[in-house]
C-alpha cells in the first residue's frame, strides 16, 4: 500500500456528495470526526487563546461553559467511533475520530489553564469558527431536514467549494475587521455628527433597532444592486450567484473583495450613525442569522409566501429568488431585512410560484473551487 493511501481513506469523506449510507458507520462516523475535528481546534484555541481566538467574542463567553461543551464532544466523538470501530464499520473514518480524540486529549483536552495575555496581537478567528460551525451544523441542518424546500442531501454537489469560503471567512476575520475598520474611519470619519448621534443614542431601544436594520438594508439594497447592474463589480457578485444548491452553507460563498467592500459601506452608515453598543449586538445576531437563514433549504408557513407577510420581511421565500438563473428572477429582490425596499423600488420578483427551481448564473461559467473564484474576476473575458 502506498504510503499516501491511508490519508486517503482516512480523508474520503471531504471527497463525499450525494446521500450517505445508512448502517455502515458513515453517518455516525461523520458525526464523530466532525466532533474530534472541532474539540482537536478547541485545545489549539486554549493553548494560544492570543492568536487563534476573536477579542470581540472572548470577553463575552464562558471558558467554563467552553470546557464542558467540549469535554462532552470528546467523549461523544470517542464514544461513537469506538464502538464503530469494534463493530467494524467504517474503520478508517472512526479509527481517524479516535484518533483525534485520543490527541486531543493528551493535548491537555478542555483542562488546558488559560492565563493572562495581551489583546492586541494579530488573530485568526478559529473560536468564531468552531462556534458558528457547531451552531450551524447542529440548527440548519436539522431544520433543513425537517422543513425541506427541496430533498438533497447535506452533501450535496459542490459543498466543498461552499465550505472551504465558510472556512476562510471566519478565519481571516481578524484581518477583515481591520481593514475595514481602518476604512471606515479614513472614508466616513467626515461626516461624523455628534448632534445627530447623541439624538440617535437617545431614542429606545425598539426604535434603534428598527432603524440600524432600515439604515444597514437601505445601504445593503444599494450596494447590492450596483454589483448586478456594474458589470465591473459583477465580476466578483457572479462567485456568490453562482452556487447552484441553497443551503446553509451558500450564503458564505463570496469573493473577498466583495465581503471587505459591502461590509464597509453598510458598517459605515451604523457607525456614521452611532448606535449603542447594544443595538449593535443585537443587530450583528440579527444580521449573522439572516444571512444564513435566507440562503437555508427550509420551507417555512404558507403565511410566509403570501401577503402581507412577504411585502415585509426577508425570508427564504423572497431571497431565494435572488439567486435563481430563472429570467423573471434576474436583477430582483435585492434587500436583506426588509422585502418592502424591494417592492417599493420596483425590483421584488412577481411570480405565483412560491420558489424557483433552477439556481445559479446564467450562463454556468463559474469554476468550482475558491481559489479559481477569488482569481475569476481578474481573468474572465466575459
Amino acid at each position: 500500500m502506498e504510503p499516501i493511501e491511508p490519508l486517503k481513506k482516512a480523508t474520503a469523506i471531504l471527497h463525499q456528495e450525494g446521500p450517505l449510507e445508512t448502517g455502515r458507520g458513515k453517518v455516525t462516523g461523520i458525526i464523530a470526526f466532525t466532533l474530534a475535528v472541532m474539540c482537536m481546534l478547541g485545545v489549539l484555541a486554549f493553548h494560544f487563546p492570543e492568536y487563534l481566538t476573536t477579542p470581540e467574542l472572548r470577553k463575552n463567553y464562558s471558558v467554563d461553559m467552553l470546557r464542558q461543551v467540549m469535554l462532552w464532544a470528546m467523549v461523544i466523538a470517542g464514544g461513537i467511533a469506538l464502538a464503530n470501530l469494534v463493530l467494524r464499520r467504517n474503520r478508517w473514518l472512526n479509527g481517524t475520530a479516535l484518533a483525534l480524540a485520543l490527541l486531543t486529549v493528551l493535548a491537555g483536552g478542555h483542562q488546558v489553564p488559560v492565563g493572562d495575555f495581551p489583546d492586541n496581537t494579530p488573530y485568526i478567528g478559529l473560536d468564531w469558527f468552531i462556534l458558528d460551525l457547531l451552531g450551524s451544523t447542529m440548527i440548519f441542518i436539522l431544520i433543513e431536514k425537517l422543513f425541506p424546500i427541496y430533498q438533497q442531501p447535506v452533501f450535496r454537489p459542490g459543498w466543498q467549494t461552499d465550505f472551504t469560503h465558510f472556512i476562510v471567512n471566519h478565519f481571516v476575520v481578524g484581518l477583515v475587521l481591520l481593514i475595514v475598520n481602518f476604512a471606515i474611519h479614513r472614508v466616513f470619519g467626515w461626516a461624523v455628527y455628534e448632534p445627530l448621534q447623541k439624538w440617535i443614542g437617545d431614542l429606545p431601544f425598539f426604535a434603534q433597532l428598527f432603524l440600524i436594520l432600515l439604515a444597514a438594508d437601505f445601504v445593503q439594497y444599494w450596494t447590492h444592486r450596483a454589483y448586478h447592474e456594474v458589470p465591473f463589480l459583477w465580476r466578483f457578485h457572479a462567485i456568490h450567484h453562482s452556487a447552484k444548491y441553497m443551503d446553509w452553507m451558500a450564503g458564505s460563498r463570496l469573493h473577498m473583495f466583495e465581503l471587505i467592500a459591502t461590509r464597509v459601506s453598510v458598517l459605515g452608515i451604523i457607525y456614521v450613525l452611532g448606535f449603542s453598543k447594544l443595538v449593535m449586538d443585537i443587530y450583528i445576531i440579527i444580521v449573522g442569522f439572516q444571512a444564513v437563514f435566507n440562503h437555508a433549504n427550509v420551507k417555512l408557513p404558507s403565511a410566509f409566501g403570501h401577503a402581507p407577510l412577504k411585502y415585509l420581511i426577508v425570508t427564504p421565500d423572497f431571497h431565494h429568488w435572488h439567486h435563481s438563473s430563472e429570467q423573471e428572477a434576474l436583477d430582483r429582490n435585492y434587500a436583506a431585512h426588509f422585502a418592502f425596499i424591494d417592492y417599493l423600488f420596483g425590483t421584488a420578483v412577481k411570480s405565483d410560484r412560491r420558489f424557483p427551481e433552477k439556481y445559479g448564473v446564467l450562463g454556468d461559467y463559474m469554476p468550482e473551487g475558491f481559489l479559481k473564484q477569488q482569481l475569476f474576476p481578474f481573468i474572465w473575458k466575459g
